[in-house]
């Protein structure tokens, strides 16, 4: 197996860059999405119902198939030989990232039902504020990976 990971490395380290790209792409349109929901839409509208729908297809037709390749393409190469040494601190660093970054997809998913519900309790400015998150993510996560310290 590990021989298998080695030989199709460069293909797998492409296919899980271009994942990141893609989820990292949902992770910072979906709270402006809401920023823009919560600021600009009243509740029961037909605008309203569009950006569920938006909501709701970045969410299950984008980031959830990204964020899985993301995972599945990560893991690969954290299994192929030599491509990581744990006892360093970036290893560790990107994985509580990574972590992080799940969560928060899943903190965007649980906002979402809010807004089906129509029982959405954040701020326009909340919102703007969470956007940030994954910014500072992908900044412990790219410079634990290019840096390596």
């Amino acid at each position: 197996m590990t021989d298998l990971l080695s030989l199709w490395y460069p293909w797998i380290k492409t296919l899980h860059v271009v994942s990141v790209i893609a989820w990292m792409a949902g992770l910072f349109y979906l709270p402006r999405l809401y920023v823009y929901h919560v600021e600009q839409v009243e509740k029961g509208s037909a605008t309203d119902a569009m950006f569920q729908t938006m909501e709701r297809r970045l969410l299950k037709a984008i980031m959830g198939p990204a964020m899985i390749a993301t995972w599945v393409f990560g893991l690969c190469l954290v299994l192929t030989p030599g491509v990581v040494d744990w006892t360093v601190v970036w290893p560790w660093a990107k994985a509580v990232s990574v972590l992080a970054m799940t969560w928060f997809q899943y903190w965007l998913g649980m906002r979402r039902k809010n807004f089906v519900a129509g029982n959405n309790t954040a701020s326009g400015r909340q919102y703007r504020m969470m956007n940030e998150v994954p910014t500072l993510l992908m900044l412990v996560i790219v410079a634990s990976v290019i840096v390596k310290f």
